[in-house]
C-alpha cells in the first residue's frame, strides 16, 4: 500500500499548499491512502469545520488533530459528525470524537489510524499515551484485521516519540511524530518493520518561526515582551511529510522517504524510497 502522511498544516499558506499539490501527488504517486495533520490549519490555532472540509476535498482520507484540537469551537460538533477526523486518544475523558478508527483504502483494504499526545514538555498533563495505545494495537493486529496501521505521536520531546516508535515496532506500520513543525532527518524502518520519523514537519511557510510571522516571536525572544498576537506567515509554503510503502500481507513497511514539495526545503519524495530501503544515498 502507498501511504502519504503530511505534517501539521499551518494557516492559509499551508492550506493552499495542500489544495494545490495533494491532488496532483495522489495521481502521480498512485497513493492508496492519505493522512493529514490539520491541527494548525485555521490561523495557526486548531481546525475549523470548513477548513477540514477543504483538506478532504484536496484528497485527505483522514485528518488528525493534536493538543489544539478544540481551539476552534465548532470542532466540538464537527468531531462527532465527521468520522474522518481523529482527535488524540488520550486527550481526556468525555471529549467528543474518536482517537482511533479503521478506514477503508483502495481495494477494500483496512487502515487503522490513531493519535496520541505525549506528556513531556506539553502545555498540560495528558493521560499516559503508552497505556492508551496498547489496547488499540492489540485489537487491530497487522496482517489480520487491518492491512496497515498509522500512529500519529503528537508531542514535543523526540525521546518520547522514539520510545513510542520502539514500543509499537512490529505492531504498527508507521509511527510518525508531529507538533514541533520542524522536519527531522531520521526516517527509518525499525527492526520489527515499523516505519518511523521523529517529526514530519509542517505544511507551511518555512521563512518563519515554526510557521508564524517572524517579527513577533523574534521581538519576544529579544525583549521578553509581547506586543501583538502571533500570526501565520503567508509566504510560499512547503508541503512536508512522509511517504511509506507497506506489505498488505504483513502490514510492515517496505520503503520510506521524506516528502518536500515547493517552498524553501530541498525537494524529496517517493523516488528516493527505493534507494533509502537499500541503505544507499537517496536520489534527488
Amino acid at each position: 500500500m502507498r501511504i502519504l502522511f503530511l505534517g501539521d498544516v499551518m494557516g492559509r499558506a499551508g492550506r493552499a499548499a495542500v489544495a494545490e499539490r495533494l491532488p496532483k501527488l495522489r495521481e502521480a504517486w498512485r497513493l492508496d491512502f492519505v493522512v493529514v495533520n490539520g491541527e494548525n490549519a485555521s490561523s495557526g490555532h486548531g481546525l475549523s469545520g470548513s477548513h477540514a472540509k477543504g483538506l478532504f476535498e484536496a484528497g485527505a482520507d483522514v485528518v488528525t488533530l493534536g493538543d489544539h484540537a478544540f481551539d476552534q469551537k465548532d470542532m466540538i460538533q464537527t468531531c462527532d459528525s465527521e468520522g474522518r477526523i481523529i482527535r488524540p486518544l488520550n486527550y481526556g475523558k468525555g471529549v467528543p470524537g474518536r482517537g482511533a478508527k479503521v478506514f477503508e483504502a483502495k481495494g477494500g483494504r483496512k487502515v487503522l489510524v490513531a493519535q496520541v499526545l505525549g506528556q513531556v514538555f506539553m502545555s498540560r498533563s495528558y493521560d499516559d499515551p503508552f497505556s492508551a495505545i496498547e489496547p488499540v494495537l492489540k485489537a487491530h493486529p497487522m496482517g489480520g484485521l487491518v492491512q496497515a496501521s498509522l500512529i500519529d505521536m503528537h508531542c514535543e520531546a523526540t525521546s518520547e516519540k522514539m520510545a513510542m516508535g520502539h514500543y509499537c515496532d512490529g505492531r504498527a506500520s508507521v509511527v510518525i511524530g508531529t507538533h514541533t513543525h520542524v522536519p527531522t532527518a531520521d526516517a527509518m524502518i525499525l527492526p520489527g518493520g515499523t516505519a518511523y520519523l521523529s517529526d514530519a514537519g509542517m505544511c507551511g511557510d518555512y521563512n518563519s518561526v515554526i510557521g508564524m510571522d517572524k517579527a513577533e516571536p523574534m521581538r519576544r525572544f529579544v525583549t521578553g515582551m509581547a506586543k501583538e498576537r502571533f500570526t501565520p506567515a503567508l509566504g510560499e509554503a512547503t508541503l512536508a511529510g512522509l511517504y511509506i510503502e507497506t506489505d498488505d500481507r504483513t502490514g510492515k513497511a517496505t520503503a520510506i522517504a521524506p516528502v518536500r514539495q515547493g517552498g524553501r526545503l530541498a525537494p524529496s519524495g517517493p523516488a528516493t524510497a527505493q534507494a533509502m530501503s537499500q541503505d544507499v544515498a537517496p536520489r534527488q
